[in-house]
């Protein structure tokens, strides 16, 4: 793991006790002593803190300084509404291709004369590189570099945060506020990637670690690695860039169609514009040939990434692909996500080929876990 870059948090995982991987370019902690199972448990009762400062952070600053020029600039790139997003507000978002599959999927926020913007590990180099392209004659595009990122889930993390960043609990979800502690200011949304409660905090990495160390003091708080982030994000039915969404899929394929507001579709004040609008509003007119879906599997095995789908038990071609699947300790059993054709409906019963078997799962509705949002 020589060749792979560390968060400014790596000693502390380290004497945390944290097993490291590679993943996305980083060596991040998959899980510490307590184990996947109990940090998954622990962050829907108590409050999670991870590690995400190897996602991308980016400031979109208008060289007009009027905030709806870099909002009308970054509509060009992304098929949601920008413009009307409020001041102080977050948004999903996805950066679409000519073809109309998705580069990555992103959120950005008004910050009232700026945008912030946060993005994937993995695509952040081709994301900041494919702003500066397009953006650069409207706005300033700046990688910022010298802030961490963590993330607070769970139902504990409103009282942990707020005593030590009075204010937070006054936001409400996908709110984004810039807030004082320890003579920084913190850069916090209430958002996440589990379906749980919680924030996200950008914060200097020159405090970063004691700022960690101050939260993980708090009652309830535990470190938590990436392996328990991918079975919440799972079960709150998130999609995973490069997994369940990427260049092949379309955000209609992909099942976000939730995500691109009225003003960008068909008749709104700001139809198409975007890169591979002309499929993507096809396919919101008509419908896809496939769609993303979730899968419940009978029984306890589990149904992996890569699982083919078939109609019938046996015989035929297969119908589909999982593109995440793992089993959800807050549900006590297995959950998949893939594709599959979109005439096919909640309910139905479809079989995945595990080991040489074809076993069924039933095309379930997500989340597969309640979402506990503050709204």
């Amino acid at each position: 793991m020589a060749d792979l870059k560390r968060t400014v948090f790596f000693d502390l995982h380290v004497e945390l006790g944290a097993k490291m991987v590679p993943f996305a370019g980083y060596e991040m902690p998959v899980q510490y002593p307590m184990g996947v199972m109990k940090e998954h448990l622990h962050t829907r009762s108590g409050a999670g803190l991870f590690d995400v400062s190897h996602m991308g952070q980016v400031i979109l600053r208008p060289k007009s300084g009027r905030y709806e020029d870099a909002a009308l600039a970054f509509e060009a790139l992304v098929p949601v509404d920008v413009l009307g997003l409020a001041q102080g507000r977050q948004r999903y978002g996805m950066f679409t291709s000519q073809d109309g599959g998705i580069l990555d999927d992103l959120m950005f926020s008004n910050r009232g004369d700026h945008l912030f913007v946060v993005v994937n590990a993995a695509c952040k180099d081709q994301d900041i590189a494919h702003m500066r392209a397009h953006l650069s004659a409207t706005c300033e595009v700046v990688a910022v570099t010298d802030r961490a990122l963590v993330a607070l889930q769970g139902p504990r993390a409103e009282a942990a945060l707020e005593a030590l960043v009075p204010g937070v609990a006054a936001m409400r979800f996908m709110d984004v506020a810039i807030l004082p502690w320890g003579g920084v200011d913190l850069w916090i949304s209430r958002s996440g990637y589990t379906g749980e409660d919680g924030y996200e905090i950008s914060v200097p990495k020159a405090v970063a670690v004691d700022f960690a160390r101050a939260l993980m003091a708090r009652p309830g708080v535990a470190p938590v690695g990436l392996g328990a982030r991918d079975s919440l994000r799972l079960e709150a039915g998130m999609c995973l860039y490069g997994h369940d969404i990427d260049e092949g899929t379309s955000p209609v394929e992909g099942n976000l169609t939730w995500a691109i507001q009225k003003a960008r579709r068909a008749g709104g004040a700001r139809q198409g514009g975007f890169p591979g609008a002309v499929r993507i509003l096809r396919e919101l007119a008509e419908g896809p040939a496939r769609r993303r879906v979730g899968l419940r599997p009978e029984g306890r095995a589990p149904m992996r990434e890569g699982t083919l789908l078939f109609a019938a038990a046996d015989g035929g071609d297969a119908i589909g692909h999982i593109t995440s699947g793992g089993f959800g300790p807050s549900i006590e059993g297995p959950m998949a996500m893939g594709y599959l054709p979109a005439s096919l409906f909640e309910g139905m019963i479809v079989y995945g080929e595990v080991r040489g078997k074809r076993l069924p799962a039933v095309i379930a509705p997500m989340p597969f876990h309640p979402t506990s949002y503050k709204r």
